[in-house]
């Protein structure tokens, strides 16, 4: 019998911020906010591939953008499927190099008051497709070289949570 072999991987990032609840909230639903926070200057524009941009944060709405990293054109791919807003944000997303889709997440971003400041817990469920093989033991030679490949950078170590999680350790100061 042949199988579809993926890798499972999820994590939870949790922090404290000294501002609002509204102003953290408000640094994820707009494009203006996160193209502040979100430019780290060594990831450049994929416009000129034809990437279309889009950011329509509402329920139902979807976020896509592309970017070049180290000569690797990745896309990004996003649905919202709940926002309450100050409260939590519920979407999955989808994202791709030179074409290729390498990854499929589903993440909840969760904010609460934290005494004169705010909390947010962002947590992401990623699966890594693999390719057909015939065993479990074809399974997890498929894992290893979805490891190896990340390791030599055929397939990227990063998606957007990760590059949203370097930001929020550099970004210091929330934008206004």
């Amino acid at each position: 019998m042949t199988q579809r072999a993926v890798v499972h991987e999820t994590f939870s990032i949790a922090r404290t911020y000294p501002a609002t609840l509204s102003r953290v909230f408000g640094a994820f639903a707009s494009q203006e906010a996160k193209n502040i926070w979100g430019d780290t200057g060594d990831i450049a524009s994929a416009d000129a591939d034809g990437t279309q941009t889009e950011f329509d944060f509402k329920v139902g709405g979807r976020e896509h953008f592309g970017f070049k990293y180290q000569g690797t054109t990745y896309r990004y791919d996003a649905l919202y499927y709940d926002i309450v807003p100050c409260q939590r944000i519920i979407y999955s997303y989808e994202m791709y190099a030179d074409g290729a889709r390498v990854s499929v997440s589903v993440a909840t971003i969760e904010f609460a008051g934290a005494g004169d400041g705010s909390a947010l817990t962002w947590t992401r469920a990623r699966r890594l497709p693999g390719r057909h093989r015939g065993s479990r033991r074809g399974a997890a030679t498929e894992r290893g070289r979805c490891r190896d490949a990340q390791r030599s950078r055929k397939v990227p170590r990063f998606t957007a949570s990760d590059l949203t999680e370097a930001w929020l350790y550099a970004a210091g100061p929330l934008p206004a």
